[in-house]
């Protein structure tokens, strides 16, 4: 395929640069734009594409793992950032890590070898609305570019501070403890699920959040918080009562296996309508996961939680992107405009590629005026794509692949077997899709 006018990427991070990589692959001229080393963000050090700014892991390459099946998905789909991680892997057990050098040079090498493919290095501060592009710019999108995107989607939507509760596996809470209800009657809202503490626990939780280790703040990193998205330990720094009379208040909550008001609870909220994960509500936090996972195991009713999602606040740019984006990453007022990457709602390095592969795939029949043909829901990339457009979703937060985002197993099935279900029923649904792309990308699947 051809194109008379280049399709405009802007980002060349892991998104911008898969996607460039699918069009390029597919002979479709692309201009991808980078501003380093013109211009740096605060985290960027490296003047090569696709810098990793944190850990050099991209987390468990276990296929019975969410995310190592995501990786094995993107395999199987040709993804350059998957092979570049495989060309520079380094010893890290049963995880995927690279030398962070060697993994951007590959990319960059790649990338300038494609002969329908231009790098400039130029930071772009107005979207250009009247091209074919995809907007890849990341959780640390320049501010110049930040008005325009907030400008193009309407300011409510745009978002600069991730202020992120853990969520928890349902079938990991102790129903005989834990009750269903609610404070005030909302329509449609439904009842939470409380964990009662009595005096004695909730000073003893209490005591354990004020002395717990917390997450040093990245040098870009300001330690402004917003009253509505205080860390659960800061307010519990103000005093021993500050929980009791705020998010753990259990004011209008009566424990029928008690007919008491408890002295102070912790709420569940209900994600997804199978009840799979469950929110906590009010309880974002700045604290190590190992410190997340010891202490709120402390919480009655979550001894044995397994947590989908720990908590967390940072900096991070990103759209609402259910109410903005099609199931396509196409803006909904602007066919022509596709998001990719961290800034789509998505968490983590594999999770930003992969929306960057879909993006690039999404492109391919918009240019040629078919339909795009969605990702099955059971794969890991479909079942991120459904979590971030979801229309009816009410408390929108990014998120990273689990396997509480995907459509529930059928049967019953022993937690231990389940991983490596979802990713046969993932496999085999990936290998059926109707892909818009080459023979021999279909042939890489016929293989799987």
């Amino acid at each position: 395929m051809t194109t008379k006018s280049p399709i405009i990427i802007i980002g060349g991070g892991l998104a911008g640069c898969e996607a460039a990589w699918q069009l390029s692959k597919r002979n479709i001229q692309v201009i991808l734009y980078e501003m380093r080393p013109i211009a740096f963000s605060p985290a960027h050090k490296s003047p090569y594409l696709a810098e990793l700014v944190c850990s050099n892991s991209l987390r468990s390459n276990a296929i019975e793992n969410a995310v190592g099946l995501l990786k094995e998905e993107m395999r199987l789909l040709n993804s350059l950032i998957m092979g570049a991680a495989d060309a520079t892997a380094v010893p890290a057990g049963k995880a995927l890590a690279v030398n962070r050098t060697d993994f951007s040079r590959y990319i960059e090498e790649k990338l300038l070898a494609c002969k329908n493919l231009e790098i400039i290095r130029e930071e772009i501060s107005e979207i250009p609305r009247d091209q074919t592009l995809i907007i890849a710019t990341g959780p640390l999108t320049s501010n110049a570019l930040a008005r325009s995107i907030s400008l193009l989607t309407g300011g409510d939507y745009l978002y600069f501070y991730d202020a992120i509760s853990p969520i928890i596996y349902g079938d990991s809470i102790d129903r005989e403890v834990v009750f269903s209800a609610s404070r005030y009657v909302v329509e449609d809202e439904g009842d939470y699920l409380n964990c009662p503490l009595e005096q004695d626990e909730y000073e003893r939780f209490w005591k354990a959040l004020t002395e717990a280790e917390e997450v040093p703040l990245k040098p870009f990193e300001e330690s402004r918080f917003f009253g509505g998205c205080l860390p659960i330990e800061v307010m519990a720094g103000s005093g021993i009562h500050t929980l009791a009379f705020g998010p753990m208040k259990p004011v209008g909550l009566t424990n029928p296996k008690t007919d008491k008001q408890p002295y102070a609870v912790v709420q569940l909220r209900q994600e997804d309508k199978d009840g799979i994960l469950f929110n906590m509500v009010g309880f974002q936090t700045k604290l190590t996961w190992p410190e997340q996972r010891r202490i709120f195991r402390m919480i009655p009713g979550l001894e044995n939680a397994e947590f989908a999602r720990y908590g967390s606040i940072h900096r991070n740019t990103f759209i609402n992107a259910p109410v903005l984006l099609k199931k396509t990453l196409q803006l909904k007022t602007h066919d022509n405009i596709f998001f990719a990457g961290q800034i789509t709602g998505v968490e983590g390095y594999v999770e930003s590629a992969a929306m960057g592969l879909a993006a690039g795939f999404s492109v391919v029949p918009y240019l040629t005026g078919e339909e795009m043909t969605p990702f099955p829901e059971e794969t890991a990339l479909g079942s991120l794509i459904r979590y971030i457009t979801r229309p009816d979703h009410r408390h929108f937060q990014p998120m990273n692949v689990n396997f509480g985002l995907f459509p529930p197993l059928t049967g019953k099935i022993p937690k231990r077997d389940r991983g490596h279900y979802y990713a046969q029923r993932s496999l085999k649904a990936l290998k059926n899709w109707k892909l818009p792309t080459s023979e021999s990308d279909q042939a890489a699947l016929d293989k799987a």
